[in-house]
């Protein structure tokens, strides 16, 4: 007959093995349930971006009879000035109104403007997050730096330190009501 102290032990074993099986369980379930997760927002982003794309007004706030300045009769005719929607910042010109670019980007222009009318140094792009109410993450953050450094590339913005942007001096000049 074993004895109390052996039984015992036996139990122990046994449920030391099933806590160590379970523990591993509740590891690849938790590994899975990261991936799924991660797999669910790249599907919801998917459907957000393609949902603009099929709007009715094809996700384009701008107008092309917004378009104003001394170029206007040749506005339709240079295919590469407009922007097309949602898809490209134009070059900035002179007379070129900011209703060409998507909402995020006038977004964008709008908040450094108001900080050049009140004589106030750049933003970072964690502060433009702040500004428009979203969370300071890394992807929405890096979004925002993606926008401002496209911006800055088509001389609408500048970046004269690392991660600061400020409005470029020729959209700056026009205030905005271009």
């Amino acid at each position: 007959m074993p004895s109390v102290v052996g039984l015992l032990e036996q139990h122990e074993l046994a449920a030391r093995r099933r806590v160590d099986g379970l523990r591993e369980e509740a590891d690849r379930i938790q590994a899975e349930l990261a991936a799924a997760e991660q797999e669910w927002q790249e599907w919801a982003i998917a459907r957000r971006r393609v949902g603009t794309v099929l709007a009715p007004d094809g996700g384009n706030t701008a107008d092309e009879k917004t378009v104003r300045g001394p170029r206007d009769a040749d506005a339709h005719s240079v295919s590469g000035q407009a922007a097309k929607p949602k898809s490209q910042v134009p070059v900035w010109r002179e007379g070129l109104a900011w209703s060409v670019l998507s909402v995020d980007y006038q977004r964008i222009l709008e908040a450094l403007a108001d900080r050049h009318r009140l004589h106030q140094g750049p933003l970072t792009c964690q502060e433009l997050a702040v500004m428009f109410g979203l969370d300071a993450v890394p992807a929405k953050v890096e979004a925002l730096r993606s926008k401002a450094k496209r911006l800055v590339a088509r001389g609408w913005l500048a970046q004269r330190q690392p991660g600061q942007f400020a409005l470029a001096q020729g959209p700056a000049g026009q205030g905005g009501a271009s």
